[in-house]
């Protein structure tokens, strides 16, 4: 019996499993032709998931984070926590993930906490409310509030202006009354008055109007000005050294016959628009910083532009025309202008002393003292009539300065004393003169149709109890009250001026000629054909006419050595 390991195939069936292979084939190449689009489509959605992802794993240029990170730890958060109704709380679940991210990873004991701008001003004001321990011993606490100090009340002060509509808040307050009392307790002051407060960009001015003792502001000036003379002495001397070491050049530029305008000098301190001195700070509590003396250029220039403070006395005051000085020096003569403008009081209570009344008439009166007779206005006249309010504060002349400076004079007198060649005396300019001290609101002229002054009461309804109040329409942020015997000026505002229009700068001036004109600078037309000869036909009758000349010249001169 034969095993049969194998299956025997006809030729027929073998004919019809290759006819069946070859139709599978074309079948799958029919099948790979049309499944080619769903390929393609495949790697397009490919590629923009990756670009999707790509776009969502950038990082953002604040917070360093990208939102592919952010929504698969928002997802996460959601399914573990699986909270009720998450759709209405998915934003608050965003936040804490990305706080969790920012938060310090704290080793001590106690959480660090971040030091915010109120309490870093906290921290330096606590200053103000501690007392300062005496170093004396059995002091008597009555004997100590009745001796005299220039601290002034500021917050009954506060209180009238209150009652008007004005001020700062009673905290503010009260924090610019305790820097005041630092103020009297470090500086040797006579005099102390919160002057007001002007506005800036970033930071703004807290300014106390203060006058020293008699001969405690001269040493420090003397000390200034000695700096000054030795810094100039040091450049006299390097000056000739260099003229010295230059005598060899033989050949030097030729001197510039330019002659700068005049110098206006400073008033003096204790007079004019430098009588009182000014502290400024940006916050209570901070230190005081002492304004340097005002100059007439800087009043001259200020008049001219218009610029907001910045809050830091160092910044550049960048204007047209150029502003001589920093903000510090812009700060002073802007409240030097405000306070010449905006000081007034009732009428009566500031007086000229006799030294005063006996001076000659053409001389300017800078002094005045306070009435022990005055009695006060009622508050009704006051709101009558502007003639019952004074300005006790000098007029500034256009000059820059309250009592006019002839520098005209003083150059010659500089001439006569280094005995120079004798020059035509230039015209003698006009005396400024501006309006005397305790001149009453009612000669204040008009600008561009506004009235300066708007006076009203505190209270229309308890008018016994009311309080005048005069504000300032050229200086917008000045304010006065008067009552009784009781009187105040305060600033508060930005330190402009009111103006109709939109601020301008002036135009720049016209260009200088580089030379005058005349037949030696100016271009003179070519000639033509007939004036060149007739030119040369003069010249050369005039050469002939000499040389005919000087022969009879010649035959004269022989006819007389013939005749001797």
């Amino acid at each position: 019996m034969t095993e049969t390991t194998g299956k025997v195939v006809s030729p027929k069936r073998r004919e019809s499993a290759r006819q069946s292979k070859a139709s599978s084939a074309e079948n799958s190449e029919e099948k790979l032709v049309q499944m080619e689009p769903e390929l393609n489509l495949d790697f397009a959605s490919e590629t923009m998931i990756r670009n999707a992802k790509a776009y969502l794993l950038q990082k953002s240029t604040i917070s360093n984070l990208n939102l592919y990170d952010h929504l698969s730890e928002l997802i996460t958060k959601v399914l573990d926590e699986r909270p009720v109704n998450a759709v209405d709380i998915i934003e608050d679940i965003s936040k804490r993930i990305k706080k969790l991210q920012f938060s310090k990873k704290i080793d001590t004991l106690q959480d660090e906490y971040e030091i915010s701008l109120a309490y870093s001003l906290a921290e330096v004001q606590k200053s103000l409310f501690i007392k300062a321990v005496e170093e004396e011993e059995g002091v008597d606490p009555e004997e100590e509030v009745q001796l005299e100090t220039p601290l002034p009340n500021v917050m009954e002060m506060a209180f009238y202006f209150e009652q008007a509509g004005v001020g700062l808040s009673k905290n503010e307050m009260y924090r610019i009354f305790l820097a005041l009392k630092q103020l009297v307790d470090t500086q040797p002051l006579q005099k102390c008055r919160f002057w007001g407060k002007i506005m800036g960009l970033k930071g703004n001015y807290i300014v106390a109007e203060v006058e020293f003792r008699e001969g405690e502001e001269d040493t420090e000036e003397m000390l200034e000005e000695d700096k000054e003379e030795e810094k100039e002495e040091a450049k006299e001397d390097t000056e000739q050294d260099t003229e010295e070491e230059g005598e060899v050049v033989e050949d030097k530029p030729p001197a510039s016959t330019y002659k700068p305008p005049p110098i206006i000098p400073k008033e003096d301190n204790r007079s004019g628009t430098n009588k009182y001195t000014y502290f400024v700070c940006s916050e209570p509590g901070k230190v005081w910083t002492k304004l340097p003396p005002v100059t007439p250029a800087q009043i001259t220039v200020a008049r001219k532009i218009k610029k907001f403070f910045t809050g830091s006395l160092d910044a550049p005051v960048i204007s047209y025309p150029p502003f001589p000085g920093n903000e510090i020096n812009y700060l002073r003569a802007q409240i030097a202008r405000i306070s010449a403008g905006t000081q007034i009081s009732p009428l009566g209570f500031y007086q000229f002393g006799e030294e005063e009344e006996e001076e000659e008439e053409g001389l300017v009166r800078e002094n005045y003292e306070e009435n022990s007779e005055f009695e006060g206005i009622p508050v009704p006249e006051l709101l009558d009539n502007l003639a019952n309010w004074v300005h006790h504060t000098q007029h500034i002349l256009p000059q820059g300065r309250c009592v006019w400076f002839n520098a005209v004079q003083k150059k010659e007198e500089e001439l006569e004393e280094e005995e120079e060649e004798e020059e035509e005396a230039p015209d003698e300019p006009e005396p400024e003169v501006g309006p005397p001290l305790l001149t009453p609101l009612s000669e204040d002229a008009e600008v561009n149709g506004v009235l300066p002054w708007t006076m009203k009461t505190s209270s229309s309804l308890i008018p016994q109890y009311a309080v005048a109040v005069v504000r300032s329409n050229l200086w917008p942020g000045a304010w006065t009250f008067a009552t009784g015997k009781k009187f105040e000026n305060i600033y508060l505002g930005w330190g402009h001026k009111y103006s109709s229009e939109n601020y301008s700068p002036p135009a720049a001036p016209p260009v200088q000629a580089e030379y005058t004109s005349g037949p030696d600078t100016t271009e003179v037309d070519d000639p033509t054909v007939e004036e060149e000869q007739a030119l040369r036909a003069a010249i050369e009758e005039r050469l002939a006419a000499a040389e005919q000349a000087e022969e009879e010249e010649e035959e004269e001169e022989e006819e007389e050595e013939d005749e001797n």
